[in-house]
């Protein structure tokens, strides 16, 4: 293992392994969903549909139609990575002028102010229209039984809704009225339905009933959510003055129907790393993927002893990593106004060789306590506000969703949402982290069943900020999986939940598997960390210099020595950071595996 820590095998789990179908996700049901198209001919991308309208039911607390995606993909027949660009764009009406005018002197982290344009429904739908091979009526048909008929409530959805309660009964009486009819909140494993987003689901389909072709009727689904009864909707609820938490009174939202009209889903091609023989694909810099490609590069210029994350010099080495390109994301990364992103965002500078190196040779052995963004080809980067704080100190049903815990610590770990990943037979594979449109972001919509989302907190109401809350422009989103190949070839599919926390987990990931020769689920059972000394995607947006989250299983030495080196420790539970999952096929046996975190008890690898 190339002189890296051993894992105990007493303490990891074989992943599973097939030759028919595989799929990982973060609810058995959405699991069993994948796991079902498959067995009935459909191909990964069907199955990885299928199971994210599943989850749009079932894991309302994590995401929702009313959200976004980020998905990266390869072909059987194309190995070239591809990315579903499925993050909604700010409305027209959504100026720093309006904002500041409203009293925010930051974009709230929840209520209709928030929302940027749904860009999920859109997304998937457009995936299976392309990649696709069964009907619409066929993949929305588990979403839509479940959503009627039932599903047993997960206990962190009845936490999440109990963290509102007092929000929603006293000012988003819609979202009372559905998460707490009558006054009596929901009981974990309860049945509870949706009808609302049952008929919603219903209606797309019946939206191509005339349609002469399986692309013309899903053409026509996305036309009536785009253009048609879903957009007005829409429209006319946002319209509505609605109780914004962060200024304690009512306003009316900026999306319209014309906004939603406007957006189409997008594809492009993955930004790529080479890294020890193997190439890491992700997404633009619209999101923080590259933030995985910058650690892995400056990393690279270490030896394998600096790599590993069970030791303390290992932990040190990747967290200055990993606060130099996450400082870099900060400063350098959004969306471009004009579609150009090399022109607004220096990625090419910031992946370069020679850049990594001057970014490695700051890391001392003592952990820095400054944030300090680069310099790529000499520009001056643009600086954060740094609020010195903690995500827990914003308002009930802002900013991201937390999984909840036995454990106090585990709160260190702050940020959650949904995850897939699904590889069929053909060789066909798929990871997207699905997100948005929480239950407990927005108030929620009667005649649709859902809610809207949040991402617009991710922007700044600074002209000069690269993320600058702009209409049109893409919020820098956090949502981030990974493809990996191996000469070329298609071999993995990985990602997680978890907000800023998603690229840290996966690049220890990577480097127990890449460098370390682990096997997938012992890189996943192996102990994880992360730093906390970043500018939080989320409302609030803090910064903690110097934080460090570890699991305790690590060990108290190393533990010590951290402290020693001058990180700001916190200990967490033994099994309480990450929400890694992963699929995988070998090119020359064609053989399929998974492997899914145990940790938080929500992810699931099946598969035959």
């Amino acid at each position: 293992m190339t002189g890296f820590t051993q894992p105990d095998p007493f303490r990891t789990r074989p992943e599973l392994q097939g030759t028919f179908g595989m799929a990982a996700s973060t609810h058995w049901i959405a699991s069993a969903t994948a796991q079902a198209v498959l067995e009935r001919d459909g191909n990964a991308f069907d199955a990885a549909v299928a199971a994210a309208f599943v989850l749009h039911v079932v894991e309302p607390h994590l995401n929702g139609p009313g959200g976004d995606l980020t998905a990266i993909y390869a072909t059987a027949d194309d190995p070239t990575p591809r990315v579903v660009v499925g993050q909604g764009t700010a409305p027209a009406g959504a100026t720093i002028e309006h904002y500041r005018a409203q009293g925010f002197d930051e974009v709230p982290g929840s209520g209709v102010l928030a929302a940027a344009v749904p860009g999920a429904v859109v997304s998937w739908l457009r995936l299976l229209e392309t990649r696709g091979s069964w009907e619409l009526a066929d993949v929305l048909a588990f979403a839509i039984g479940y959503a009627r008929i039932g599903h047993p409530m997960l206990a962190t959805a009845v936490q999440t809704i109990g963290s509102v309660r007092e929000l929603f009964e006293h000012h988003w009486p819609s979202s009372a009225a559905h998460w707490i009819p009558d006054g009596r909140m929901p009981l974990a494993g309860e049945l509870v339905t949706n009808e609302p987003y049952a008929h919603t689901l219903e209606s797309l389909v019946r939206a191509g009933n005339g349609a002469e072709s399986r692309r013309g009727r899903i053409r026509a689904a996305v036309d009536a959510w785009s253009s048609g009864f879903v957009a007005e909707a829409i429209h006319d609820f946002a319209a509505d003055a609605h109780y914004q938490p962060s200024i304690d009174h009512e306003v009316p939202g900026v999306l319209t129907s014309a906004d939603l009209a406007g957006f189409e889903a997008r594809e492009e091609e993955a930004v790529t790393l080479e890294f020890r023989g193997m190439t890491v694909a992700k997404s633009g810099p619209w999101a923080q993927g590259p933030v995985l490609l910058q650690t892995l590069a400056i990393l690279d210029t270490f030896s394998d002893e600096r790599l590993d994350p069970s030791t303390a010099i290992g932990i040190h080495t990747i967290a200055e990593a990993l606060k130099l390109a996450l400082a870099d994301r900060d400063a350098w990364y959004g969306d471009a106004a004009d579609g150009d992103a090399a022109d607004a965002v220096p990625l090419a500078e910031l992946l370069d060789p020679e850049y990594a190196r001057e970014r490695a040779a700051l890391i001392r052995e003592s952990a820095s306590l400054d944030f300090r963004p680069g310099r790529p080809g000499g520009r001056e980067p643009w600086m954060p506000p740094l609020h010195p704080g903690s995500a827990g100190d914003g308002l009930a049903g802002s900013g991201e969703p937390t999984v909840w815990m036995a454990s106090a610590a585990a709160a260190a770990g702050h940020g959650d949402t949904c995850h897939l990943d699904v590889v069929d037979r053909h060789g066909n594979m798929i990871s997207a982290t699905p997100s948005g449109g929480w239950l407990q972001s927005s108030p929620h919509i009667p005649a649709l069943g859902f809610c809207l989302g949040s991402r617009l907190q991710m922007t700044w109401l600074d002209a000069a900020s690269p993320s600058a809350l702009v209409p049109g422009r893409r919020p820098r989103s956090t949502l981030s999986p990974t493809l990996l190949l191996r000469d070329g070839v298609p071999v993995e599919t990985l990602g997680t939940p978890g907000g800023d926390q998603q690229d840290q987990w996966q690049l220890v990931y990577l480097l127990r598997r890449i460098v370390g020769g682990y096997t997938p689920q012992q890189a996943i059972d192996a102990p994880m960390f992360q730093t906390g000394a970043h500018v939080a995607s989320f409302e609030p947006r803090t910064w903690s210099p110097g934080a460090l989250v570890v699991e305790r299983r690590v060990g108290r030495d190393v533990l010590a020595e951290l402290v020693l080196r001058g990180h700001r420790v916190t200990p967490a539970g033994g099994w309480t950071l990450g929400r890694l999952s992963m699929v995988g096929r070998d090119p020359a046996s064609g053989l399929l595996f998974a492997a899914a975190n145990p940790r938080g008890e929500q992810g699931y690898a099946i598969g035959r």
